[in-house]
This record gives C-alpha cells, structure tokens and sequence, in this order.
C-alpha cells in the first residue's frame, strides 16, 4: 500500500496519541470524519496499523529488571528456529524477540520482578528449550530513551 502525505499525517498523531477519538484526528488532519474512519480501517486493514496498545511503566507494576539476552542455537535450520520462535511466544517474560546476525542467533528483551525471577527463567523455561545451546544476559541500568513512535515520511522517488 502506498502511503499518501494524509496517510503519513494520520499515522504520526495515532503514533503519539492513539486515544484520540476520529473526530479530532479528522479536525487535525482537515478531513471529513467519514473519510478519516475510512482511511483509519483501511491502514488497519492493510497491516500498517497493527494494533492500539497502552504503554505500561514495568517499573510501577513491579517489572523491576530488565535484560536483554542473546540466544545462540546448537542447529541453525529452518525448522530449528521456527521450533525455538513458537516456544518463545509462550514465554510472557519475552516482551520483545529479534532474528539477529552476528554470534548470536536471537535477541531477548525480558522484564521479570527480580533477579531471582530472571533466575528461575533462564534455568527453568529459556535454557529448557529444545536447540537453546548459549545464553548471554545484559542487565538495564537505567533507560535514557524509550520511543515507539517510527519517523515516517513521503518517499517522492516513487
């Protein structure tokens, strides 16, 4: 799907503020509210817009520790990483999970409540998956920069 100049309007106001109600996005954006509810389902239709999601601070609901953890796999075939990408969808402690290159073969991004927490998951739950065969553990400090909004824009080449 082609993203017009209204489109990329539309996408940086829901990237800041996905509550706003469609009457006041189609006001900021200067269409008509049945045109914008048309262009909204159409970017969620189209998988642009994944989904609409409150962003929770771990810290003040007790996710005290953050990790980020890179998994290296014994076999690196296809069925192997399809296999350790389900078993780690069943895992809530896994926020965020990347496909990576380099030494490693996965990266983690993991909030539990305390060390002994992330403990018992990495000895009970992600060492315990079939082809897991190195896992490395960075603990967060603190964070300077927590973003979700992409910078999106108009490419005129095309």
């Amino acid at each position: 799907m082609k993203l017009d100049q209204t489109d990329i309007k539309i996408l940086n106001i829901l990237q800041t503020d996905a509550h706003i109600t469609n009457l006041n996005l189609a006001k900021e954006v200067g269409i008509s509210p049945p045109t914008m509810l048309e262009r909204v389902r159409r970017l969620e239709s189209s998988g642009i817009i994944k989904k609409y999601i409150a962003l929770i601070d771990a810290e003040k609901v007790g996710q005290n520790i953050t990790a980020f953890v890179q998994v290296s796999l014994a076999v690196h075939q296809m069925n192997s990483v399809d296999e350790f990408r389900r078993s780690i969808d069943e895992l809530d402690e896994v926020l965020e999970c990347y496909h990576i290159s380099g030494e490693d073969d996965f990266l983690l991004k993991v909030t539990v409540r305390s060390i002994k927490e992330y403990e018992r998951f990495v000895l009970e739950k992600l060492s315990m998956l079939k082809g897991v065969s190195k896992v490395k553990t960075n603990f967060c400090l603190s964070v300077f920069k927590h973003e979700t909004k992409l910078t999106i824009e108009r490419d005129d080449n095309e």
